[in-house]
């Protein structure tokens, strides 16, 4: 039998709470009905289902927004110090002025506001004086109508000798730390801040106009309601009666974490690895040069595809597993490959019955129509014959129903293209670029490429669909792919030799990520005699860290070029110094490091997430290193280091001698957004990594004689997109 609250009512009861919002995603209907179930076990004062009152939101989403921007709504940008208001971190001494630390809200954070704000509209504009709003990914727990119910009585009791309640939070994380309340009762209890997540709240119509006049929301709108409570009557039951499910993945991405990891709060990382997933597979993407193929290339990776894409062939060995149907295969999409002809997707289609094919198009109608006309040609000369039906006609015979066109004007990309795939829904902004066209494979495209030699140690990789796991297929080589890289015209030569820091195009870091067991400290960082830059680590207890060191960065961010140190690394195990390339939102990142334990090797690695500026993408613990035999003892002398980084290819340089070399899918995708150039000296919480660090070898020095970077810088400045999550 179902349970009974009686405090619901329709229209009933004045103090019943009268209202149920859901707010839900349009394209997560499925979550709609899961709380549609939930709500209809549940009857109301007069013996009806919940779900008779319950009105669905149609939340805003994510996607479909600008990138944070600030409105009279929502004021995208709040500090450090609001986080530590709403949940206070003793580790953090006075060195730290929190209010110096902006955060920018992420869009699905912005997204969340925004649909708050428009319920609490409704509220303020209805009848009913109390209303239950949630979020689609809860659930009630045992016992909730009897604990509502005991707890609703009390609350409607107090109205007659003290002001009406305003909210009261039925769902809730306790940010913990004997954040500051008043008891109440055994039921309830009043924070005076502390309370996260806004997924199951009782909300009054007189309180939906109070929010609504203090508007803007300033940062997460969970952290924003907590600075409102001193203007409010709130209230939460002892324990949360509605709980957040746990089978759901959420679409939010949190803009705070990454300034938590920089100042030591995060002091343990759990490795962010991609979960395999059921993909419908393979996938063969076809259309028009300039119909947005790159583009689908990139959406298929971000939702978790090994795809290759814009290449004018395949691979002899890859060619020979795709239509041999073995496992061996390295890719599972395949998009603007032109060796897959319409001869070849015919056969495909034959050989892989449950394939997936799409057709990119320009415009919806006209044009899609004229890409049939171009790929019927094709066929035709192909064949020797005319095509009495066009490929899109054929493939949907052959797989009926696998078979997609999308036009590249399209507004919602993603629901085509996860309804085809069978997928969730990604919050990522689906991405937008321009259309590589079709990449020639050296050597007649049969050849691939890379370090063969005996100098090189591959490491443990992380499982990663953009990582290959198999050391024997080095990668694809363009043709002519240091030729004509993109802002070439542009570059620049930036030569730092220490005779003093040059602030104009290099910062000091006052930070750290969660592997590093240091904390940069900007003193730590020292020019010496002879011009020389020194970077220290020493035993020093933070209040996050028992260390500190130094690192140095460039201002600006770089895509493509050359990036050069000339230094002498510690030799102190447990030690790491790095030169490297970085970024988040995307994480991308190429290594250049030393290891203290043993200098006489060079490690290189490659860490990539596929998508746009700006998509959340960050997973990799060990990304794909390599260890390579110097020769030499690093430790000993200054060498020449450097990093060159191409569209196609990256090449790891020793006194100007190629002694590592990376192509496409070697054993990743080759980076493509701009990051920041960085030189550091940390002590990695892996002993397996770098090993044991003995505190009588401190302090610990590197040192670097120059820097040079020849590159395009881009115009965002280094701190907006400060590391997060650096290290192995």
């Amino acid at each position: 039998m179902s349970a009974r609250s009686e405090s619901f009512a329709d229209g009933e009861l004045g103090n019943a709470i009268q209202r149920i919002y859901v707010i839900n995603l349009d394209r997560q209907p499925s979550r709609w009905h899961q709380m549609s179930r939930e709500l209809g076990r549940l009857r109301d004062h007069s013996g009806q289902p919940l779900s008779a009152i319950s009105r669905r939101f149609s939340a805003v989403d994510a996607r479909f927004l600008l990138d944070s921007p600030c409105t009279e709504l929502v004021h995208p940008e709040y500090t450090l110090a609001d986080q530590l208001f709403v949940q206070p971190e003793p580790r953090l001494d006075g060195s730290l002025n929190p209010r110096d630390r902006t955060i920018k809200m992420t869009r699905p954070e912005v997204a969340v506001a925004l649909s708050h704000i428009e319920v609490w509209k409704l509220i303020a504009d209805g009848d009913p004086q109390y209303t239950l709003v949630l979020e689609d990914d809860v659930f009630f727990r045992r016992g909730f109508a009897a604990t509502l119910d005991d707890a609703w009585n009390e609350l409607m009791g107090l109205t007659k000798h003290a002001p009406p309640v305003d909210l009261v939070y039925l769902s809730y994380d306790d940010a913990g730390r004997k954040t500051p309340r008043k008891p109440f009762s055994e039921l309830l209890f009043m924070p005076l801040t502390g309370l996260w997540q806004l997924s199951g709240y009782v909300l009054s119509k007189q309180c939906a106009r109070k929010l609504l006049d203090l508007l803007p929301v300033r940062g997460p709108v969970d952290l924003w309601m907590n600075h409102q409570f001193n203007r409010l009557t709130v209230f939460a039951t002892r324990e949360p009666i509605i709980e957040q499910r746990h089978d759901v993945p959420s679409s939010n991405s949190y803009s705070v974490l990454p300034i938590l990891s920089e100042v030591g709060v995060i002091t343990r990382e759990k490795p962010l690895l991609v979960k395999n997933s059921a993909l419908k597979r393979p996938v063969f993407a076809f259309g028009d040069e300039g119909s947005g193929l790159t583009s689908l290339a990139s959406a298929l990776s971000i939702l978790g595809y090994r795809c290759c894409s814009d290449f004018d062939g395949l691979p002899e060995r890859e060619h020979a597993d795709l239509f041999g149907k073995k496992r061996s295969r390295i890719f599972d999409a395949y998009v603007n490959v032109g060796a897959l002809n319409p001869h070849a997707l015919i056969q495909l289609a034959k050989l892989y019955p449950k394939a997936r094919f799409i057709l990119t198009a320009k415009g919806l109608n006209p044009a899609a129509a004229s890409s049939r006309d171009s790929l019927e040609a094709s066929n035709a000369l192909i064949e020797g014959r005319l095509t009495p039906t066009p490929l899109p006609s054929q493939l949907s015979k052959l797989v009926p129903g696998n078979v997609l066109e999308l036009p590249d004007d399209h507004n919602d990309k993603w629901e085509l293209l996860c309804r085809l795939l069978d997928c969730e829904y990604p919050a990522h902004v689906f991405p937008e670029c321009e259309d590589r066209g079709q990449r020639r494979l050296a050597d007649g495209f049969h050849a691939y490429g890379g370090d063969r030699s005996n100098r090189v140690k591959w490491l443990k990789k992380d499982a990663s669909p953009w990582i290959v796991p198999e050391n024997d297929r080095p990668g694809l080589r363009v043709d002519g792919s240091t030729d004509t890289e993109q802002g070439d015209s542009n570059r620049s030569l930036i030569v730092e030799e220490f005779e003093d820091l040059d602030a104009k195009h290099w910062l000091l870091r006052d930070d750290t990520f969660p592997s590093n067991l240091a904390l940069f400290k900007p003193q730590n960082f020292e020019v010496k005699p002879g011009d020389v830059g020194q970077l220290t680590l020493r035993k020093e207890r933070t209040s996050v860290r028992l260390y500190t060191s130094a690192s140095i960065a460039t201002r600006h961010r770089y895509r493509y070029g050359r990036f050069g140190v000339e230094v002498k690394p510690t030799n102190t195990s447990g030690l790491v110094t790095g030169v490297f390339l970085h970024r988040n939102a995307p994480r991308q990142e190429i290594d250049l490091e030393f290891l203290g334990r043993d200098t006489t090797k060079l490690l290189a690695n490659v860490y990539f997430n596929p998508g746009d500026e700006g998509t959340k993408l960050e997973y990799g613990y060990r990304g794909a290193p390599a260890l390579i035999d110097l020769g030499f003892d690093a430790s000993l002398d200054f060498h020449q280091y450097e990093i060159e980084w191409h569209q196609d290819v990256i090449r790891w340089r020793v006194d100007g001698r190629i002694v590592h070399e990376r192509l496409v899918w070697g054993p990743t995708p080759i980076p493509h957004l701009p990051m920041q150039f960085n030189v550091n000296l940390w002590h990695s919480r892996s002993k397996e990594f770098a090993g044991k660090l003995v505190n009588v070898e401190l302090p610990a020095h590197s040192y670097i004689k120059s820097c040079s970077v020849i590159a395009a810088a881009t115009p965002t400045t280094a701190r907006q997109f400060a590391t997060s999550s650096r290290g192995p």
